[in-house]
């Protein structure tokens, strides 16, 4: 008997630690600091050629030789390739029947014709190789003049866009390697996709990395506004209702009050103070059940709030 009593006692102290234990919260806690914010519209695109360029020969024949490769710079005027027209390359390899001599003097007295570089750029695709045929309406190589970004912007953001607005992209490929940029052209016409209405913005950067390549997803944040040397705050620490902004600070008695702040420009990840707080000063991330309880409590006229469950005031 004096062991059951013995255990139901035991039972009970564990039972109360691990509820202490629940009632007991931690709180993350963040600091006012001071520095740069820029605000900026985002949305996601694709890199693409400016202006792309298929390139055809200007007979019907057989390549015979290739002089570029993928990703070459090239020059406009250039020779690309050479291509034996169907008769040249039917000479030809009855001449090889007839040994070198004869071959030598065809390919002397018959000349191919070469494929040339229209524009100043580089090559993005490269469809041909030594031997194979062709007619005048295959594309034999691709040109582009430059890799740009088109970043598709929603309609309700895109009144926020001019020309020449300063951009950054950022590589799904290359998430840690920021590309400066700026607006070149808007589409006047919208599409829709996926339900929503986009207009197709022309981003141009400033200086196209070399890994840059067509196809490769972007992220596209368009610079609306920047500021230096101001308050910020980790956005999550901030509550917006009834068109006011609060933060949590805690008090005496570990009590934590909802408390009312003047703020500025924000981007996704912080926020400008502009009064109501000081650099150094430190606040509570709250949760979302916490941070409704704050704010209706504040409303009443009673914002102290126990988050430990110990008791609480403003009732």
């Amino acid at each position: 008997m004096k062991l059951q009593i013995f255990c139901l006692l035991i039972a009970a102290v564990l039972l109360t630690s691990c509820a202490g234990e629940k009632k007991e919260k931690k709180l993350e806690m963040v600091k006012v600091t001071r520095g740069d914010l820029a605000a900026f519209i985002p949305s996601t695109g694709v890199v693409t050629p400016r202006n792309r360029l298929e390139i055809k020969p200007p007979v019907s024949g057989r390549i015979e030789e290739v002089l570029v490769e993928k990703g070459e710079r090239v020059r406009k005027g250039q020779i690309l390739a050479w291509i034996s027209s169907s008769d040249r390359a039917a000479l030809l390899d009855a001449a090889r029947s007839k040994g070198p001599a004869e071959t030598k003097y065809w390919e002397e007295v018959y000349k191919p014709a070469p494929i040339i570089a229209p524009i100043d750029g580089f090559i993005i695709v490269r469809n041909v190789e030594p031997g194979q045929s062709f007619s005048v309406s295959d594309a034999v190589l691709v040109m582009a003049d430059k890799l740009i970004v088109k970043a598709q912007v929603d309609e309700t953001d895109i009144g926020k866009i001019r020309v020449g607005q300063k951009a950054d992209i950022v590589l799904d490929a290359y998430p840690d390697e920021k590309t400066a940029a700026a607006v070149e052209s808007i589409e006047y016409e919208s599409q829709v996709i996926n339900n929503v209405t986009v207009y197709q913005v022309y981003v141009l950067p400033v200086q196209v990395p070399a890994y840059f390549k067509s196809g490769m997803s972007a992220t596209v944040n368009f610079t609306q506004a920047s500021r230096g040397n101001v308050l910020l705050l980790s956005l999550r620490a901030v509550r917006r209702s009834n068109g006011r902004s609060y933060v949590f600070r805690l008090g005496e008695n570990k009590q934590l009050t909802a408390f009312q702040v003047d703020t500025g420009l924000d981007n996704n990840e912080n926020i400008e103070i502009v009064s109501g707080l000081n650099e150094g000063d430190e606040v509570v991330i709250p949760d979302a059940a916490t941070a409704q309880e704050l704010l209706s409590r504040s409303r009443r006229g009673g914002p102290m709030f126990n988050p430990f469950g110990s008791g609480s005031r403003g009732r």
